[in-house]
């Protein structure tokens, strides 16, 4: 009824006008009325916060006086109105001005002899009203509340610590006795009663009215417990061995029943701390391990699962380590409780990418669950036998799929379909029964995600298996005649022109191609005289390429001019085989985000109008990489998403992002202003310090036409500690080559920050690519900080920190690059050119050995020759680029290997300068 009324309401206009800013403003004389109607002031202050929650947002002068209206209703008897003027109040405090002055009347009810209800509420909104300065002021009020019997008050305290901890964290970190003893429980062992209930909804204490006031009931949640727990990680965080001892205090040894914890809740909050510790110490993994396993048995189920969850996520976990947690989520299967059951399979299901054997022990629970009747349970269910199923049960799970992939959501349907992606290249002798029911649910409604990971999975048959290309393709085919979605026609397009031509009849695909240059939008029409331009070119049957041309022919007239100008070009192409090889044969393009960052560059150059932009200096990358790399969010777009959608650690920047960052802030710095733009970056910081030292060093190299500058990024960890000062003194080898210009040295860095020195060097030669190494040392003045005040010291001492050696190598000069190897390898054929014969004896393997030459050289590995196909002879392909005029330079690797002897090497490079090939002799010889 209630539902109908609001409905009502909407369509008339009432509800809006209802809850209208400006009508509720007005309204809010009702707060200066005499008498003051508890009614209508809490059906007010209800609407103000249902706003403040909904966003909307009210401009400091309207908080201001909504907020001091407010606080006139301060001193009335009725409890539920007093509830209501904390609520608003604590959510206006934000806006509003002056907040500061109701703090005298809010310390009133938090005194002692106070209602109950009253100083809970108090406690939450002081926290929000209170300057940081004040905090030392109000902490006896907060020790004693945090240590106080009643749950509701305790509780308030510490949530109220917690949130306060960011703006006071000398003060807070004060009370981590009181918050201790909030964790033990003694605080309340004479008020609670009986043992710890197995509910998962902890509460604050239930509240009955007596002629005495609220009088609070026992609890038996135990929910302190829990906030107490946050309350002292928070404090503890950053010294990992106090965090690690109180797990182990507060763990209860290897049975797990002994841990003063009683709440179900802390106790997982407590497990996900361990994995926490787990994670960033592997030396603690066997006494996490001992407790994790100990909290398997405890008699909350919500404890048992958030300890098996833990187990089955660690790194590097064995066989015989999930015997245990598998149990346990195996008598989860068989809950009642639908919660259990989902999080148990899901857990599995994720655990079944790595272990599928150790999951396969619960096949029978899980094949129990397909016919559950909570869709959710059933989907991970059946994606978890996919995953650990046998050959000879696909065909059975491929029809009980079918029956209810039309009951559940998009959501799960992609999570299915994913896992028979997997489930394809596992068996690959099933792959006529996998894919008949990919393209069933083809043609099946759904949104774009769920078609893009069907076509995604026919797509990997197509790839990896080679009997179901010609039906995968016929599938694809009646896709498109139908499909609503331009980027997956496109796509599907593009791989019919890469695969189309190699089929035994090629024609056949071509009807179903020129379809789309009738039917669909420009988009698509583009994509498909694209595809036939690839079988003009790829076929050799000259009445087909005749044929293709009149196709093309006839999109001249196209009304959109991408068609026509791309039907132009590829007529002109198909003709002549040299054109056909770079517009159309070709695998690689410009890096996108590199080629922009140069133009960017050049025309900031003062001469840039006199010399022509080198598209050569431009890197490149396969087209497999450019589309990887335009379907990756922006950093921005991370940055800018939902705090709901930002749970998934955001996409590292890519090698472009990077360097377009590095030349952004070395522009900022005037000293570099003549040396022009950076010709390449290091990727990756080099490490000179070890991470946990207090002062914490990486450095980046920047390559420029005549210099090198080195960017040594500085971090201070002492959190009592100034370095003022601070200089990296670098002394290279004797004949290096090299000449120090100067050095930009930070004035000062405070406690916890990080900064920036840049020393410089001028290259003697700088057509000789210098590999040189540093002796390095940190140099600074140390001051010790005054903690309550944070001033440093009048006068500190000078100090010196020891780093660790660097190296100027060949992969600092050499970017990597994509190209066709073999039409390359044939074009540099006559020029400059090198062959050695190197022995590696200390490589074990052909692997080793590829990964070891790969990081030396920074070079671009090609056609999968990375990963060797055979353990005694391999030959591994390499592309690179030396910026600044360095040219092209491939490397072909012969490598055989022998038991006992290592890996025999020959290097055999072309380049476009005889430096590069001797750069690259240097590098692996040295």
């Amino acid at each position: 009824m209630a539902a109908l009324i609001i409905k009502k309401e909407d369509e008339s206009g009432l509800s809006s006008y209802y809850n209208n800013k400006t009508t509720i403003i007005q309204e809010a004389r009702v707060f200066n009325e005499s008498p003051i109607s508890p009614r209508k002031c809490r059906a007010l202050l209800t609407r103000i916060v249902y706003l403040l929650y909904v966003g909307e947002t009210f401009g400091t002068q309207e908080a201001t006086e909504l907020f001091f209206g407010t606080t006139k209703l301060f001193q009335h008897k009725d409890s539920a109105l007093r509830q209501m003027v904390y609520l608003a109040i604590k959510e206006l405090s934000t806006t509003a001005e002056d907040v500061i002055m109701v703090t005298s009347s809010i310390m009133k009810d938090m005194q002692p002899n106070s209602e109950v209800i009253y100083r809970s509420n108090a406690i939450r909104a002081l926290c929000r009203i209170i300057d940081p300065s004040m905090a030392q002021g109000i902490e006896r009020f907060f020790k004693a509340a945090i240590v106080d019997k009643n749950p509701s008050i305790s509780s308030a305290a510490l949530v109220s610590s917690y949130h306060l901890f960011p703006h006071a964290k000398d003060v807070v970190k004060r009370w981590v006795n009181e918050a201790q003893e909030a964790v033990s429980g003694k605080s309340s062992s004479s008020f609670f009663g009986g043992s710890s209930s197995s509910g998962y909804l902890g509460g604050w204490g239930s509240q009955t009215q007596s002629q005495s006031g609220y009088q609070a009931i026992p609890s038996t949640s135990y929910i302190t417990q829990y906030h107490a727990l946050g309350l002292l990680y928070l404090i503890r965080q950053q010294d990992r061995m106090a965090v690690t001892k109180m797990i182990q205090q507060l763990g209860g040894g290897k049975s797990g029943t002994g841990t003063t914890l009683k709440n179900p809740m802390a106790l997982c909050m407590l497990i996900r701390y361990a994995a926490k510790v787990m994670e960033e110490d592997p030396n603690m993994q066997r006494q996490i391990l001992e407790l994790l396993e100990g909290w398997l048995r405890h008699k909350s189920d919500m404890v048992n699962l958030e300890a098996a969850r833990v187990i089955c996520e660690m790194k590097n976990v064995t066989p015989a380590q999930l015997t245990r947690p598998i149990a346990v989520l195996q008598l989860l299967l068989s809950s009642p409780k639908s919660t259990l059951k989902f999080a148990a399979t899901r857990t599995l299901a994720s655990l079944a990418l790595t272990h599928p054997a150790s999951v396969a022990t619960c096949n029978i629970e899980l094949e129990n669950l397909i016919s559950d009747p909570n869709r959710s349970v059933a989907t991970y269910a059946i994606t978890t036998l996919l995953k650990t199923g046998n050959e000879a049960s696909v065909d059975r799970l491929m029809k009980q799929i079918t029956g209810f992939m039309s009951e559940i959501s998009d959501e799960f349907k992609v999570i299915i379909v994913d896992a028979i992606r997997t489930l394809c290249l596992k068996f690959p002798g099933k792959h006529a029964s996998m894919l008949g029911f990919l393209s069933g649910v083809l043609r099946d409604e759904g949104g774009y995600d769920f078609k893009r990971a069907v076509v995604e999975a026919i797509f990997d048959m197509i790839k990896f298996i080679s009997d179901a290309k010609e039906q995968a393709l016929s599938h694809l085919c009646e896709f498109i005649e139908d499909c609503e979605f331009t980027k997956l026609s496109v796509r599907i397009l593009h791989l019919l022109g890469l695969e189309g031509p190699k089929s035994p009849q090629p024609a056949k695909y071509i009807r179903y191609i020129y379809n789309r240059v009738v039917l669909e939008n420009a988009t698509v029409r583009s994509a498909a005289v694209a595809s036939l331009a690839k079988f003009g070119v790829g076929v050799q049957d000259t009445s087909l390429q005749k044929s293709i041309s009149v196709l093309l022919n006839r999109c001249l007239d196209d009304v959109d001019d991408e068609v026509r100008d791309r039907a132009a070009m590829y007529l002109k192409v198909i003709k002549e085989p040299e054109l056909a090889n770079v517009y159309v044969k070709e695998e690689s393009i410009p890096s996108l985000a590199a080629l922009e960052q140069k133009l960017v560059a050049y025309v900031n150059e003062p001469d840039a109008a006199e010399q022509p932009f080198d598209i050569n200096s431009i890197p490149r990358v396969s087209r497999a990489q450019a589309v990887s790399e335009a379907a990756r969010p922006s950093t921005l777009d991370t940055i800018s998403a939902p705090t709901a959608k930002k749970s998934a650690s955001p996409p590292p920047p890519t090698a472009a992002e990077t360097q377009s960052a590095y030349a952004q802030q070395l522009a900022e710095v005037s000293n570099f202003a003549s040396y022009g733009p950076v010709l390449h970056s290091s990727s990756k910081p080099t490490p000179l310090t070890e991470s946990e030292t207090e002062y914490q060093v990486s450095c980046v190299k920047h390559i420029f036409k005549e210099h090198i500058v080195f960017q040594l990024n500085v971090s201070n960890t002492l959190p009592d500690t100034i370095l003022e000062q601070v200089a990296v003194i670098m002394q290279p080898s004797t004949d290096s080559g090299l000449t120090e210009d100067f050095i930009i040295q930070l004035d000062s860095l405070a406690p916890t920050t990080s900064g920036v020195i840049y020393v410089s060097f001028t290259r003697d030669h700088p057509d000789e690519f210098a590999m040189t190494s540093f002796q390095c040392v940190l140099k600074f003045i140390s001051k010790e900080c005054d903690p309550a005040t944070g001033e440093p010291e009048e006068e500190g001492y000078p100090d010196e920190y020891e780093l660790e050696e660097l190296e100027l190598t060949a992969a600092d000069y050499i970017v990597p690059t994509y190209a066709t190897f073999s039409a390359e390898w044939d074009r540099l054929r006559g020029g400059a050119s090198a062959t050695e014969t190197f022995a590696l004896s200390a490589m074990d393997s052909l692997k080793a050995a590829c990964d070891s030459i790969i990081e030396i050289l920074n070079m671009e590995p090609l056609g999968g020759s990375e990963v060797p196909t055979s353990s005694s002879v391999h030959t591994l392909q390499l592309s690179g680029m030396l910026p600044g005029g360095g040219g092209k330079v491939l490397v072909r690797c012969r490598m055989t290997y022998s038991r006992g002897q290592g890996v025999t090497l020959e290097l055999g490079v072309r380049a476009e300068k005889q430096e590069a090939c001797n750069l690259v002799l240097a590098a692996i010889g040295g």
